[in-house]
């Protein structure tokens, strides 16, 4: 009885830890997507100018190397940033600004009218 619960536990739990590097995967590749993209592109013109640099060294495959090169740059910093989150044991439901992640809300601030200093604290 005692081993079974003990193996449970261990399969919950790795689980539980794919759960969470699959999420981290997912969040940090948007994250480079659409807050990254200047960096994108700056690599993007680093791609371009190493290519035409390396043309003249090796004239069939540079342009290849240089795309897969950065390809595999950006596959491994989401990787090893989701496996690094993911070791600390930081889940994403404990990060703040992951909010949108989870369909949940953000509460919005109450409106202040420019009159109400003046006239919300009447009462008739």
């Amino acid at each position: 009885m005692t081993l079974s619960q003990t193996s449970d536990f261990g399969k919950s739990y790795s689980l539980l830890m794919l759960k969470s590097f699959l999420i981290w995967s997912f969040t940090l590749a948007v994250c480079l997507l659409v807050v990254g993209f200047p960096l994108v592109v700056l690599m993007a013109t680093v791609g371009c100018l190493l290519s035409i640099v390396l043309q003249s060294v090796m004239p069939v495959s540079a342009v290849l190397l240089v795309a897969g090169g950065l390809i595999l740059f950006n596959v491994l910093a989401v990787v090893i940033g989701a496996g690094v989150l993911t070791a600390k044991g930081i889940h994403p439901k404990e990060v703040k600004w992951l909010s949108w992640l989870h369909g949940e809300t953000e509460e919005m601030q109450k409106t202040v009218y420019a009159a109400c200093p003046l006239t919300c604290d009447i009462k008739l």
